[in-house]
C-alpha cells in the first residue's frame, strides 16, 4: 500500500495515527508491551541546539503504525519503560543516530535490531539506507517527498504523517527476511557481536575531554598543541552543552584548527586569524586566549608539523593488507569495508593491534590472515 492509498484511508475513516495525550501514549504502551517486536524511528531537528531535538517517534507492530508527538505530550516517562523492556526487541534502521536522541529524553534503548547492521552482514553494502533496503528486499518503493521537512512545526499534515509511518511500517518484515537469511548463512553470532555495542551507553555520548579526538586535520601535533587541541575540543563543548547550542555556533572547526596552529596570545593575533569571527574574538576571546595559555606552549610555538611524506613500505603493506579482504570479501558474498576499512589496515600497518578487525568473528575470518601477513 503506497502513501497516497494510506493518506485516503487516514481522511475517510477519520483515523488519529498521532499520540498527543498521556492516556492514549499509556494505552498504546500497554498495547505494545506485549509484542515481541516493535519498530522505532524518530524524527528530530538539530540545527539550532546542542542536542537533536526529538520531534516525533514512529512505532509499529504488525497490526498497527503510530506516531507519538513528544512536543505535545513534553514527558515520555511511560514510554520509556517500553524502550528499556528486555521482552520487546527494538527494530531499527541505522539507529545509532536514534538512540542518541532518545538517550537524553528516555533512557538507553534496548534491546535493538538495526536492520542496516543486519543488511550488511548478508552482502549489501555497509551504509545501506532504509528505502533502499526496502526496494532491495520487499519489493516496495517509499516516497520521497518530505525528508526536508521541518518536524517540529504543528500541524502535521496526514502526507507528512503517512510519510513518517512508511519509515516503520516496513521494519518487521525487513528484520524477518534478515533474520532468515543470517540464520541461513550461520552469521547470527555476528550479528550479536555487532548489536552489543549499541547497548554501550558511553558509545552514545560524548565526554568533553574526549571531543578533541573527533576533529579532524591535526596529525602529529606537537605535546604543546595537543594539549591546546584537548583544552579548546573540551571547552567549545562544554559551552555548547551550558547554551544548548550547536558547538559550531560557538566556534567552528576551521577556527578552531587555527588557533591550535596558529598559538595566538594576545587578542590582536587572535583577531587576525582570518577564520575567526569578530563576535567570537568580543564575546568568548579571553577564554580561548586562557585555553592557549593553559596549553604552556613554548614562545615562540614549534614549527608547525610539515605534510608527511608518503611511506612507500607501508602504502605497499596496506595494499597488500587491502588484497586479502577483497579476497576474503568475495568469498563471504561481503563488501569489504563492512569487514575492513582502510583506516583499520593502517593501523595495523603502524603496528596497532587493538582495532575492530581483531576483535570477535572478524579476528575468525579475517584478523588472523592479516596478522599473517604482516
Amino acid at each position: 500500500m503506497g502513501t497516497p492509498q494510506i493518506v485516503q484511508i487516514i481522511r475517510r475513516l477519520r483515523l488519529q495515527p498521532i499520540v498527543t495525550t498521556a492516556p492514549a501514549l499509556a494505552g498504546l504502551v500497554t498495547r505494545l508491551a506485549t509484542q515481541p517486536r516493535v519498530g522505532l524511528d524518530t524524527e528530530f531537528l538539530r540545527e539550532r541546539t546542542y542536542r537533536p531535538q526529538l520531534c516525533l517517534l514512529q512505532l509499529a507492530t504488525p497490526a498497527e503504525a503510530v506516531c507519538v508527538d513528544p512536543l505535545a505530550l513534553g514527558e515520555l516517562g511511560a514510554l520509556a519503560q517500553l524502550l528499556a523492556a528486555p521482552a520487546v526487541l527494538k527494530v531499527m534502521h541505522a539507529s545509532r543516530q536514534d538512540l542518541e536522541v532518545l538517550l537524553p529524553v528516555a533512557g538507553l534503548t534496548r534491546p535493538v535490531f538495526d536492520t542496516q547492521v543486519a543488511a550488511s552482514l548478508t552482502g549489501l553494502p555497509a551504509q545501506v539506507g532504509y528505502a533502499d533496503a526496502v526496494r532491495r528486499l520487499l519489493g516496495k518503493e517509499l516516497a520521497k517527498s518530505h525528508t526536508r521537512t521541518d518536524w517540529s512545526r504543528r500541524p502535521l499534515s496526514p502526507e507528512q504523517i503517512a510519510y513518517a509511518l512508511d519509515d516503520v511500517r516496513y521494519l518487521l518484515p525487513l528484520a524477518s527476511q534478515l533474520h532468515e537469511q543470517l540464520q541461513r548463512l550461520g552469521r547470527l553470532e555476528w550479528l550479536d557481536e555487532e548489536l552489543a555495542a549499541l547497548e554501550d551507553v558511553r558509545t552514545l555520548t560524548l565526554e568533553p575531554e574526549d571531543a578533541w579526538q573527533r576533529l579532524k586535520g591535526l596529525r602529529d601535533l606537537d605535546p604543546g598543541r595537543e594539549r591546546l587541541a584537548r583544552a579548546l575540543a573540551a571547552w567549545r563543548e562544554r559551552c555548547a552543552l551550558k547554551h544548548d547550542r550547536p558547538r559550531g555556533w560557538i566556534l567552528d572547526d576551521a577556527a578552531l584548527r587555527e588557533v591550535i596552529m596558529q598559538v595566538p596570545r594576545t587578542p590582536q593575533a587572535l583577531a587576525q586569524i582570518a577564520a575567526m569571527p569578530p563576535g567570537v574574538v568580543k564575546r568568548r576571546g579571553a577564554q580561548l586566549l586562557d585555553c592557549v595559555a593553559a596549553a604552556q606552549i613554548p614562545d615562540p610555538a614549534p614549527p608547525l608539523p610539515g605534510r608527511p611524506r608518503p611511506d612507500p613500505l607501508k602504502a605497499a603493506l596496506v595494499s597488500k593488507l587491502g588484497t586479502i579482504v577483497k579476497a576474503v570479501g568475495r568469498e563471504l558474498g561481503l563488501v569489504p569495508e563492512v569487514l575492513a576499512t582502510r583506516r583499520d589496515l593502517e593501523q595495523l600497518a603502524d603496528g596497532r593491534r587493538d582495532g575492530a578487525v581483531l576483535r570477535g568473528w572478524r579476528r575468525r575470518v579475517l584478523g588472523e590472515l592479516l596478522l599473517a601477513a604482516l
